[in-house]
C-alpha cells in the first residue's frame, strides 16, 4: 500500500540533520530526491551520501525565502526526473534573539530576530508550497509534508519565536489540506510531522554538556519524555514515508507527533 518506488520528492533543508534523515529514508524506498538548501557544499554532500547508499538524488541550491530560486529549482528537478510527487518542508531554525534565556524576560525579545525566525519557519513553508504545489495540482496528485514541532503545541520556556512560527505551520497545514481537497480533489494531501526533542547543531549546547552529559534543561526534557531519551533522526523516516505514500491516502490535515510520548505526558 505504501509503494514509493520512482516517486519524486523535494526536501527543503535536506542538507540538515532532520531533513537529511527524511531524505535518506525516502531514497531508501526508491524515491528520487531533490535536496534543497542554500549551501552548495552541504547539499552535494547529502546527494553523495544518498548515491553511495544506492539511491538517486539531485542537488538544488535555493533559498526557501526566494521565489525565483525556488522556481529555478523546480525547473531543474522536473528536467531531471519529470515531476514532483512529494514536498517535505523541513527547512527551519531558530535565532538567539528570538529566545528568552533564564536571565531574561519577555521584554528582552529582539523583534528583528523574531521576524527572521517567523520568516524562515513559516514563510519558508508557505513559499515552497506555493511553488511546488502548482505541479501537484496540474497532475492531480501529491503529498506535502510540513515539519512542525512539539513547541507548537506545548508552551515551552525560552523558544518564543520558534514556537509561534511552528504554531503557524500547524494552522497552515490544516488550512491548505482543506483548500486542496475542496478545490482540487482528494489526490493532494497536506500533513505535518511534529518532532519532539532531537539533538541537532542548534540545540546541542542547550541539551548536552561538552562531556556528553545532560544539561539541566536536557534533564528536564528527558524527565518529561516517557521513553526517557532523545529521538534519533532516522526515527522520523517511518512517519514521513507513510505520509508520502498511498498508505495514508485518506489522511490529510493532520499533525503527527514523533516525540517519545512527550506530548502525552502530564508530568504525573
Amino acid at each position: 500500500m505504501n509503494n514509493l518506488q520512482d516517486k519524486v520528492a523535494v526536501v527543503t533543508g535536506g542538507n540538515g540533520v532532520l531533513g537529511g534523515a527524511i531524505a535518506m529514508g525516502l531514497a531508501a524506498q526508491g524515491v528520487k530526491v531533490g535536496i534543497l538548501g542554500r549551501s552548495e557544499d552541504t547539499v552535494q554532500a547529502r546527494v553523495k551520501e544518498i548515491e553511495n547508499a544506492g539511491g538517486k538524488a539531485l542537488g538544488l541550491v535555493a533559498d526557501v525565502l526566494d521565489e525565483e530560486s525556488l522556481v529555478a529549482a523546480k525547473k531543474k528537478i522536473q528536467e531531471a526526473f519529470g515531476k514532483v510527487d512529494i514536498l517535505v518542508n523541513a527547512a527551519g531554525g531558530n535565532q538567539k534573539g528570538a529566545t528568552i534565556t533564564p536571565d531574561q524576560s519577555f521584554f528582552d525579545l529582539d523583534l528583528n530576530s523574531f521576524d527572521k525566525v517567523n520568516q524562515l519557519n513559516f514563510k519558508g513553508t508557505v513559499l515552497p508550497s506555493l511553488v511546488f504545489a502548482r505541479e501537484m495540482v496540474a497532475q492531480k496528485s501529491g503529498s506535502i509534508i510540513n515539519i512542525s514541532s512539539l513547541a507548537a503545541q506545548r508552551a515551552l520556556t525560552r523558544v518564543l519565536g520558534y514556537s509561534a512560527a511552528k504554531a503557524a505551520v500547524n494552522n497552515f497545514t490544516r488550512w491548505l489540506a482543506v483548500e486542496m481537497a475542496q478545490k482540487y480533489g482528494d489526490g493532494i494531501r497536506v500533513n505535518a510531522i511534529a518532532p519532539g526533542f532531537f539533538i541537532g547543531e542548534q540545540n546541542r549546547d542547550l541539551l548536552l554538556k561538552e562531556d556528553g552529559n545532560l544539561t539541566a534543561r536536557g534533564e528536564t526534557i528527558i524527565g518529561q519524555t516517557p521513553m526517557n531519551r532523545f529521538g534519533k533522526p532516522e526515527e522520523l523516516q517511518g512517519a514521513a514515508n507513510w505520509l508520502a505514500g498511498d498508505g495514508s491516502s485518506f489522511v490529510t490535515g493532520t499533525v503527527i507527533a514523533v516525540d517519545g510520548g512527550f506530548g502525552a505526558f502530564s508530568g504525573v
